[in-house]
This record gives C-alpha cells, structure tokens and sequence, in this order.
C-alpha cells in the first residue's frame, strides 16, 4: 500500500470519528428535550398531554381531579390552587385556577413546570390551555390567577390497569426563572 493510499484512509477514519463525536454532541444536547415532548405526546412519567380540544365523548366514570402548588425553596412567592379538587367525568373539559403572589419588593419571572399523579393517568390527562413552561413575569407585590383547562381521555375507562383510579392529582412547581438550574428543572440542555 502507498503513503498516499495510507494516508488517505486515516482522513476517512478521523472524517468518520469526527463525524460521529459531533452526532453525539447533537444527541446529548438534543435529548432532554426530545423526551420531553416523548413524554407530552404519550404522557409517559405522568407527564400530562397538550391538547388543542376535547374529544366528543363524555364517559359516565367520575374522577376526582385534586390540585396541588409548591415553590422552589428560593422563589419568594405565595403559590396556591383556589380549588383543593373538582369532580368530573372522563371526558368533560374541567377548568381550575391557581393565584400566585410576588411576596417581594422588586419584579421576579418565575417559571412553572408540572406533574400528573398517579403515573399512569399520564397518558390521559390532557391539558387544552396551561401557564406552565411560560414565564410568568410579577411585579412587586402582584397577585395574578392563572387558569389550567384540561380532560381525561375516555379511554382511561377502557385501560384495565386505570381501572382503580379514582382520584388524580395535578402538581405545579414554580421556579425562579434566574435560577442557575432553571433548565434542569424544565428539562431543558444547559449550556
């Protein structure tokens, strides 16, 4: 084998290694956040589902919808549901509010992400209209309530392992959106 020949097949593999370290750069910056949307569309983790409307059937099953609010240990702001629950049947769009407080003297953006318990009501709770993921901007002592509008998939009365949930929890956290952590909460790559 000539010099030239050699010396051309180390290019090709060094092209090759180079071209894959770069894929996995891209993968690993890509990965959380095509989880994430893995985990909105099939609701895996108890992540709830975006949906742009309800569906047209309405079940005759009654579920118990309970509301929850916390805070980051560093974001001075009350967080409350304004409802504990509300009662719906599967299918019927349920709208809940939640107010939120800047408790301090200065303008502080939050940001919300939020949770669906137990896990596998996940792939049936569907959000039409939420807050979450948006920053929320409060001046100084501003008190604004935020509405949540959201349904069960019917299909949840059809799922022999969802057969025995009654109740379901919807969680919210808010974070101070200047929080050096912010993106590990969203699920977001930090750079």
């Amino acid at each position: 084998m000539s010099d030239k020949n050699v010396s051309h097949s180390h290019r090709g593999t060094l092209t090759l290694l180079l071209s894959l370290v770069g894929m996995m750069c891209v993968l690993s910056f890509a990965s959380v956040p095509l989880y994430r949307l893995f985990c909105q569309r099939t609701g895996y983790g108890g992540t709830p589902k975006i949906a742009l409307k309800a569906g047209n059937e309405i079940s005759d099953r009654r579920l118990n919808i309970r509301f929850s609010a916390s805070l980051h240990r560093d974001l001075d702001w009350s967080f409350e549901p304004l409802q504990n629950h509300l009662t719906i049947r599967a299918g019927e769009v349920g709208l809940a509010f939640y107010r939120v407080r800047n408790n301090t003297d200065f303008p502080i953006a939050g940001v919300a992400t939020y949770n669906v318990t137990p896990d596998k009501a996940g792939p049936y709770f569907n959000k039409i209209e939420c807050f979450c993921f948006e920053e929320q901007i409060l001046q100084p002592h501003q008190s604004i309530d935020m509405a949540v509008q959201f349904f069960i998939d019917p299909e949840i009365t059809r799922d022999k392992q969802a057969k025995d949930v009654k109740t379901i929890t919807l969680s919210y956290t808010f974070f101070s959106a200047k929080d050096p952590s912010i993106n590990k909460y969203l699920g977001l790559p930090s750079f």
